[in-house]
């Protein structure tokens, strides 16, 4: 997990041919999520962690140790039947890679994608920073093969470069992307740390669906969760809740200290960091908890499995208006219509409001829903202190109460002057 943002270049893509889906492919609603053994999880982090002892300690962006470890992770994947992309970028000077793995089948236009960074920073190895999510999701991915999976929603996975430098890689990827194919992704999951040797058990809370599926999980086995924030901003997620996908992980915590009452809850020592070995030397293969690492590994499964097998939402369930509607500086607000026809009843509690504004000061601006019957529901107020650019994000709005069928609107308020926009695009999807 890094500790900063940074700029990103652009990168351009290629892919092999896509594999044709198995044979003995079998219906995804009738699997339930494969314990997920957690010593197979430990053999990959062994292989990184002798990729970093035979490459000066590290697997960091630029060094011979990041590409063997993107070679050994692609072997695995491409042996299993997905269809691998590396996608290089360069930063510093030097050559980074993303690696993306497509398991063949499911909807396209709905995808359920994990991710987490491969590289470390150049003082250690990095085996739970961020050997461990990435030894996690490559199992998964693994499994998925192995149990010859056949999901409804296209199931995507993603390793990182050049977390440690400020998230490049991951926003490299998300900005090569069109707003058609970011709109695609149903679901980002982020796994940055999930066998801290003091370990905690954090959810993202980003998302309410994504969340609600991990914290059931934990539930279930007994385990309690408490909300994530440390990492807020720090690790891959980041880019993509930026730019409006749903995003949800978990994490085992890194330098923070563990208190009593959470020693209390999960064992372990308080008043300790839940990794000291965060970002040194020794976050060797030695620095990693396997009950949090098996618990965390079977989640992200269990995560998989439920999100990818899902129903996928029936035609016309979304509608987008995307003409440009220009937004008068410190002026009176303007409307964006959509029309919605063809859904019976109310619209859901979990109404979805992608908006993607571009403008010079986002502070500035004031944005609502206006449902059919003129009822208001505020999704962005003006603040002082918002000096970023852009509105592109997913809001959530309960709009239970609300008929679906008819004339929803967008109205956006510039507040303040000398800065300017205009509303891009924006969509709901019920």
């Amino acid at each position: 997990m890094t500790g900063a943002l940074l700029a990103s270049s652009a990168a351009p893509a290629s892919a092999r041919p896509e594999a044709a889906p198995p044979k003995a492919a079998r219906t995804a609603t009738a699997l339930a999520a494969p314990d997920i053994p957690v010593a197979n999880v430990k053999a990959h982090l062994s292989q990184l962690q002798s990729i970093a002892t035979a490459n000066s300690g590290n697997r960091a962006h630029g060094r011979p140790g990041y590409r063997a470890s993107i070679d050994y992770v692609k072997a695995k994947l491409d042996a299993a039947g997905y269809t691998t992309a590396l996608l290089p970028f360069t930063y510093n000077g030097a050559t980074g890679w993303n690696l993306i793995a497509d398991w063949p089948g499911g909807d396209p236009s709905h995808v359920v994608m994990a991710g987490s960074h491969l590289d470390s920073v150049t003082g250690g190895p990095g085996i739970n920073d961020n050997g461990s999510g990435s030894a996690g999701i490559l199992e998964v991915a693994l499994a998925v093969s192995r149990a010859q999976l056949q999901p409804t929603k296209h199931l995507r996975f993603g390793w990182w470069g050049a977390e440690e430098l400020g998230l490049i890689g991951s926003k490299n990827y998300v900005n090569s992307l069109s707003s058609t194919e970011r709109s695609k992704i149903d679901g980002y999951l982020n796994f940055d740390m999930i066998a801290s040797p003091n370990p905690g058990y954090f959810v993202y809370d980003d998302d309410t669906q994504l969340e609600a599926v991990f914290k059931d999980w934990f539930a279930a086995k007994g385990i309690p969760t408490e909300i994530e924030t440390e990492g807020d901003g720090r690790s891959d997620h980041a880019p993509f809740k930026n730019a409006g996908v749903p995003v949800g992980g978990l994490f085992s915590g890194a330098d923070y200290i563990k208190t009593a009452a959470q020693a209390q809850k999960w064992g372990g020592t308080s008043g300790q960091a839940f990794d000291r070995c965060y970002h040194a030397s020794c976050d060797t293969s030695a620095n990693i908890n396997d009950t949090a690492l098996d618990n965390n590994t079977d989640a992200i499964a269990n995560a998989i499995w439920t999100l990818g097998t899902a129903t996928t939402p029936p035609p016309g369930s979304s509608f987008e208006n995307t003409a440009n509607v220009s937004i008068p500086d410190n002026g009176s607000a303007v409307e964006s219509p959509v029309t919605v026809s063809g859904v019976s009843g109310n619209a859901p509690s979990t109404l979805k409001v992608g908006v993607d504004i571009k403008h010079t000061w986002r502070g500035d601006l004031v944005v609502d829903l206006v449902a059919p019957d003129g009822s208001t529901y505020r999704l962005k107020n003006s603040s002082g202190n918002d000096s970023a650019d852009n509105v592109i994000a997913t809001y959530t709005v309960n709009a239970s109460s609300e008929v679906a069928n008819g004339t929803w609107k967008l109205r956006v308020q510039d507040v303040a002057a000398q800065d300017t926009g205009y509303i891009d695009s924006w969509k709901l999807t019920f």
